[in-house]
């Protein structure tokens, strides 16, 4: 099958991959797109496994200053090389990233971040919440750990919604980019500050 170039072109603007991947994704999944998609965060998500382990003592503190000059936020992400620290696409990855912290107000970094007491807290309101709906005992655990998933993806910053592209999470966009830049990539900490708040 020939993969056209508005192919291509559309997986890298879907999913943040190089060209050549993004071809040789399409060619495998023969042109189907979610196919392509799929390949393309399963060979990222080895790609990152491989590298989680390494080092990231370089990087950068991206800010991002509201219009108006009413929110401010820092992000450090961290990478393994300062080469990759100065590449411009890792740049505006970080600025991206301080771009999200300020649209989405999370509180925590990774699901990992989040305190045992605030997880046991939430479960707590939504078992109430499923017995008072009137839900069946054998369905209540489901419907808590769906309704966690669901807090933890609204308040942690890996796991939400990519404000550029909701198709991707922001976890998938870093992960796009250990696999372009061959460099373990680690979101550190952020800062978010708003007047009057």
């Amino acid at each position: 099958m020939e993969i056209e170039t508005v192919m291509v072109k559309d997986l890298r603007d879907k999913t943040g991959a190089g060209v050549l991947d993004c071809k040789k994704a399409l060619m495998a999944s023969e042109g189907n797109m979610d196919k392509a998609i799929a390949y393309l965060r399963e060979k990222g998500l080895a790609a990152a496994a491989k590298k989680a382990t390494r080092t990231t003592s370089q990087g950068v503190i991206a800010s991002y200053v509201h219009p108006g000059s009413h929110l401010v936020v820092m992000v450090e992400v961290n990478c393994e090389t300062d080469f990759v620290a100065r590449l411009e696409e890792f740049q505006a990855l970080a600025h991206d990233l301080a771009m999200q912290v300020a649209a989405s107000k999370p509180e925590w970094v990774s699901s990992e971040d989040v305190p045992v007491e605030v997880q046991e807290r939430e479960r707590d309101i939504y078992r109430k919440q499923a017995e008072s709906e009137g839900k069946p005992p054998r369905a209540i655990e489901n419907i808590i750990e769906g309704r966690l998933k669901k807090y933890l993806a609204e308040f942690c910053l890996l796991e939400q919604p990519f404000i550029k592209n909701p198709d991707l999470s922001v976890k998938d966009l870093v992960i796009a980019a250990i696999a372009r830049t061959g460099e373990n990539i680690k979101v550190s900490r952020f800062v978010r500050w708003e007047l009057g708040g």
